[in-house]
């Protein structure tokens, strides 16, 4: 069996260059927003919708935050949690290497410290759902037009 690919874990920041004296927490809000966007969007797995249909459904009501079901994930995010779309989205624009998301979330958020200061807020949250929205468009009409080929 293959390797499961993890996309993230929040412990790689609050573990590795994470600003002293910042509360941990501050280590899943990226990353919990991201994971916000695939609950927003239904490109989560069969596995996840089950095991986190209760916390789905408090997200999508607005009373439970990405960030907040990504804690209870461990602060773990992988591709076995994304549906097949959710992972093709993920490996082209969450890869912290070749995607934009990270670039996104500092143009997003400009004038911070660093990408660890940004509050879990549904503000914040909507501001970086429109971003990730018009991305996952641009991102739908070059594989739509790929699929075409």
């Amino acid at each position: 069996m293959a390797d499961v690919i993890v996309y993230d874990k929040a412990k790689y920041h609050y573990a590795g260059d994470f600003p002293n004296g910042l509360a941990i927490k501050y280590a899943f809000v990226h990353t919990g927003m991201f994971l916000g966007w695939i609950v927003d969007h239904d490109l989560f797995s069969e596995e996840f919708e089950e095991d986190s249909i209760n916390e789905i459904e408090k997200f999508k009501q607005r009373a439970l935050t990405g960030t907040q079901i990504y804690e209870m994930w461990d602060g773990v995010l992988s591709e076995d949690m994304l549906s097949d779309e959710g992972m093709e989205f993920a490996n082209d624009y969450f890869d912290f290497e070749k995607g934009m998301f990270l670039h996104d979330y500092e143009a997003t958020f400009p004038g911070k410290e660093s990408l660890y200061f940004v509050e879990d807020t549904w503000e914040n949250y909507f501001k970086m759902k429109e971003v990730i929205d018009q991305r996952y468009h641009e991102w739908r009409l070059v594989k739509v037009a790929k699929d075409q080929i």
